[in-house]
């Protein structure tokens, strides 16, 4: 795989990588690693976000969603929404990440989980090479397994 500049990068599934905030160096790798999607879950305001990130992705010709999720008040329904966003784009390649790969990690975790039915030690990768979980994101994480759980959908 190329170096890229961003933290945190880990390919997770043949067709889905991970990291922290894409440098303008490594939107242009993108297109050669054969990445169709952009899916950031940092908000604009991020402390490291990328000026432009959306126009220079969409110049690639590849497809940018962002579902910006507050560090301090991640919830429910935007795991749905990621979870419809990866279900949606069912065999294409897709680039997902955040500031540091922290909110990327855990909702990957919870996708692993819940949707891929994965057991706890495969779908712990990598969020815990990146990060224990703090008491926000723990609650968070108990709370979509719980609704899940619950046969939520």
């Amino acid at each position: 795989m190329h170096r890229m500049d961003a933290e945190n990068t880990h390919q997770v599934f043949p067709w889905m990588w991970t990291s922290g905030q894409l440098s303008k160096a490594d939107i242009g790798r993108l297109p050669g690693l054969g990445i169709q999607v952009v899916v950031n879950l940092a908000p604009p305001t991020s402390s490291n976000a990328l000026p432009g990130e959306a126009e220079l992705i969409a110049g690639l010709g590849l497809t940018y969603v962002q579902i910006p999720v507050n560090w301090e008040a991640p919830n429910f329904e935007q795991f749905r929404q990621y979870r419809a966003v990866l279900d949606a784009l069912d065999g294409r390649h897709v680039w997902v990440h955040c500031a540091k790969n922290m909110r990327v990690s855990a909702f990957t975790y919870l996708y692993r989980r819940l949707v891929r039915g994965e057991d706890e030690a495969a779908a712990a990768w990598p969020m815990r090479e990146i990060w224990q979980p703090n008491a926000t994101w723990q609650a968070f994480i108990a709370q979509v397994l719980a609704a899940y759980g619950s046969d939520a959908t």
